[in-house]
C-alpha cells in the first residue's frame, strides 16, 4: 500500500495507532476489547483508534468476534510506503519517522534497562550491533533488501497469529535504518602535532 495523503500518514503518527498496528500484525484478527487488555489502555480508546485507523485503510474489519457482539480487526496491508515531493506529505512523513523512533528507542532503553533480569540465555545473545559504514546511495538501498531478505523468515513467523511461540522464543524487535552523521568527515581531522 503506498501512501501520499497527508491526512493519512498523520493518521499514524499515534502511539497507540502504532501499537494497534503492531498487535494486529502479531496476533490476526483481534476485537477492540482484546486489544485493551493487552495493551493495558480503555477499550473506548482502541475502539476509536481502531475506526480512525479503518477510515484510511491501514485496518479492516474481519468478521464478528466470538460472541457476536464484538467486531474483529486485521490489519489490511502489511507492507506500507510512504511517497511524495509534496512539502506536506514531507512534513507528515518527518513527523510519523518521529513517533515511530521515540517510540522504539523508549523500547530498546527499556530493554537495556531490564536486561539483567533475563535469563543469561538472552542477555548473552549479543546485544545491539552498531557501526559507522561509508555508503552510496545505491549500497544503502541493497544493504537495506538484503537485512530485509535475511530477517523475513522470522518477521513471517510472528506475522498473523498463526504460530504459538515456543520454549525459549520471543517478540524480538528489529529496526534497521541509517543516519547520517553530522559532522563527521575524517577529512577535517587536523593533525595537531604539526607533524604533515
Amino acid at each position: 500500500m503506498e501512501v501520499t495523503d497527508p491526512r493519512a500518514i498523520r493518521a499514524l503518527a499515534h502511539p497507540l495507532r502504532m501499537d494497534l498496528l503492531e498487535l494486529l500484525g502479531v496476533a490476526g484478527p483481534t476485537t477492540a476489547a482484546q486489544c485493551a487488555r493487552v495493551l493495558g489502555v480503555p477499550q473506548a480508546n482502541c475502539s476509536f483508534h481502531l475506526r480512525q485507523l479503518a477510515k484510511y485503510g491501514f485496518v479492516e474489519e474481519a468478521g464478528p468476534g466470538r460472541d457476536r457482539r464484538e467486531r474483529l480487526w486485521r490489519v489490511a496491508q502489511v507492507e506500507l510506503r510512504f511517497r511524495g515531493g509534496d512539502a506536506a506529505v514531507r512534513a507528515v512523513t518527518r513527523e510519523l519517522g518521529t513517533v515511530y523512533l521515540q517510540r522504539v528507542m523508549e523500547e530498546m532503553l527499556d530493554h537495556v534497562r531490564r536486561i539483567e533480569d533475563e535469563s543469561s540465555d538472552w542477555r548473552d545473545t549479543g546485544g545491539m550491533l552498531g557501526g559507522i559504514g561509508l555508503l552510496s546511495p545505491a549500497e544503502y538501498t541493497e544493504l537495506a533488501e538484503q537485512c530485509l531478505a535475511l530477517l523475513q523468515p522470522y518477521l513471517d513467523r510472528a506475522e498473523g497469529g498463526g504460530l504459538q511461540p515456543q520454549a525459549g522464543q520471543r517478540y524480538v524487535r528489529f529496526i534497521f535504518g541509517g543516519a547520517f552523521v553530522k559532522g563527521f568527515d575524517p577529512k577535517e581531522i587536523v593533525d595537531e602535532s604539526g607533524d604533515d
